[in-house]
């Protein structure tokens, strides 16, 4: 009750219009602006920082997605290349073999059934045990 009391008797008294009191007026009315331009170049500031912020974000976890990416088509790349070089080994070594002339003459033997002048060549019927071996061997 004294409060509001206090408050109608101050009121009720007029403030004093001296020099000193208008400047403390300005000094008041100076630091309050001061401080709402601070907040503002705040808010504004930290409005830039989170747009970067979001931006940096996006693009880090856009590059993190394009490097999982690449490293998934390197394995794939890597494996293609390792079955490349056994490909080539083994032509490399086919290639060697063919310059050789016993194992043309052998492969032609094997093959195309050729023979030399002398020779007399027989086909023998293999087992079905065997051919069903080597079936399941290729397989």
């Amino acid at each position: 009750m004294q409060q509001k009391q206090q408050r109608k008797s101050s009121e009720r008294v007029a403030s004093i219009e001296t020099e000193y009191v208008r400047s403390l007026q300005k000094k008041a009315y100076r630091k309050n602006a001061r401080k709402i331009r601070l907040y503002r170049r705040l808010t504004i500031f930290a409005i830039v920082a989170a747009i970067i912020l979001g931006g940096l974000t996006n693009m880090f976890f856009n590059q993190k997605q394009e490097l999982a990416a690449k490293e998934l088509q390197k394995a794939e790349m890597l494996s293609q290349l390792e079955d490349v070089q056994e490909e080539q080994d083994m032509l490399k070594r086919q290639l060697v073999k063919l310059n050789d002339d016993d194992y043309i003459a052998k492969l032609a033997r094997k093959e195309y059934f050729l023979s030399e002048k002398s020779e007399i060549i027989f086909a023998i019927p293999e087992n079905k045990k065997k051919t069903e071996k080597k079936a399941k061997g290729k397989e």
